[in-house]
């Protein structure tokens, strides 16, 4: 949960570099999330709820975290010795979001590169 708040507070920043473990962690409790709120709008639209309060919190959800998602990616590709600009990758149709995750599966690069330290060289 710790990395998820990490994240939060990082809200917009897009320097930096992001290990493997804080992206995934952000990723996970992310779905954690996600994936309730979703089943319950598909309760909601099945019973024919006339104040959809979990379809409004599902779409709220996803704007307020739309930006952190995109800052911890475009972190996690400059651990990776990748330039932010790489995330466009994901709107080539069925190539695309593969290659980002393999992306996004790849180890840091080791010592400073342009966008900093390395963060599993730094203590927590």
């Amino acid at each position: 949960m710790k990395w998820f708040i990490k994240c939060i507070k990082q809200y917009a920043d897009f320097k930096g570099r992001a290990r493997r473990k804080e992206y995934w962690m952000f990723t996970l409790f992310y779905l954690l999330f996600l994936l309730p709120l979703a089943l319950l709008v598909g309760i909601e639209i099945g019973l024919e709820i006339e104040v959809p309060i979990f379809t409004i919190l599902f779409v709220l959800f996803i704007f307020a975290i739309i930006v952190p998602t995109y800052a911890v990616t475009v972190r996690r590709l400059h651990d990776t010795g990748r330039s932010g600009w790489w995330l466009l990758i994901n709107f080539i149709p069925y190539i695309g979001g593969i290659w980002l995750f393999v992306l996004t599966c790849l180890d840091s690069e080791p010592g400073t590169n342009k966008w900093g330290e390395n963060p599993k060289e730094i203590n927590d």
